[in-house]
């Protein structure tokens, strides 16, 4: 996990996908910065107080998806260069991809991490400490029913029920199932409903990892992120205005 700071302060999560590059979402991006704007902490638990499996790390090169809408969310990824390798830890790993021929059908469980609010009205209680959650995938047919922007570069997670899910301040950030021994990233956080966090028959939206696997080795050209093919049998191998972390849509549900 990733935590993506903007002058300072928390903007996203991330993920780490090999030893000097993150996975984020393209919103996490204040365009017409410098890089030297951006931090990145890893091995980081909690946002305030003590942190000493931390690593302080600075961008050397950002790349968004050039196909990238920010009014549908489509193709909500970009990829962040660490300014240097970072030294694996027992809490500093690379995670696994999903490969493009990964499947997420409705009712598979997930996992979902950030430093985002608990609710539409509550912040994370200090010390802000890194949250995790399973939740259920959603079809995208059932989905595009809520929202009406759902591509096939989406995916949507999120009991019917509501109470769990990502908020704002959880953008950027995965979405991951454990594959036998590996943990693979399938999403990564990007919308929620206008009309508020985790609530029932709304699920959060997700950029889909698995499309982006051509495009994430285009761009690593050398020391590439591990590839998983997860799903198609039990195993075949909010930025707020200035930095609302999981944008909001409006919902039609």
């Amino acid at each position: 996990m990733a935590s993506l700071h903007f002058r300072s302060l928390l903007l996203c999560g991330g993920s780490l996908i090999n030893n000097q590059w993150v996975l984020t979402a393209a919103q996490c991006i204040q365009s017409g910065f410098p890089l030297s704007d951006y931090e990145i902490y890893l091995g980081r638990q909690n946002q305030m107080g003590s942190n000493p499996n931390e690593v302080l790390m600075t961008a050397s090169k950002i790349i968004i998806h050039p196909q990238n809408n920010p009014k549908t969310f489509d193709n909500d990824v970009a990829l962040i260069q660490l300014s240097r390798p970072v030294n694996f830890t027992n809490f500093i790993r690379p995670v696994c991809l999903a490969a493009a021929a990964s499947e997420y059908k409705a009712g598979k469980e997930c996992w979902l991490t950030g430093w985002g609010a608990i609710s539409t009205t509550s912040p994370l209680p200090l010390p802000q400490t890194l949250q995790e959650v399973v939740v259920p995938i959603v079809s995208n047919s059932d989905c595009n029913k809520i929202y009406q922007i759902i591509t096939n570069n989406m995916m949507c997670a999120g009991p019917s029920g509501g109470g769990k899910g990502s908020c704002s301040g959880d953008a950027g950030g995965p979405l991951l199932r454990k594959v036998e021994s590996k943990w693979v990233q399938g999403g990564v956080v990007s919308f929620i409903s206008a009309k508020g966090c985790s609530l029932p028959n709304l699920p959060g939206g997700y950029a889909r990892v698995s499309q982006y696997e051509s495009w994430i080795k285009s761009q690593i050209t050398s020391n590439p992120p591990g590839f998983v093919v997860d799903g198609t049998t039990q195993l075949v191998s909010l930025s707020l205005p200035l930095l609302l972390s999981v944008t909001l849509v409006q919902s039609w549900f």
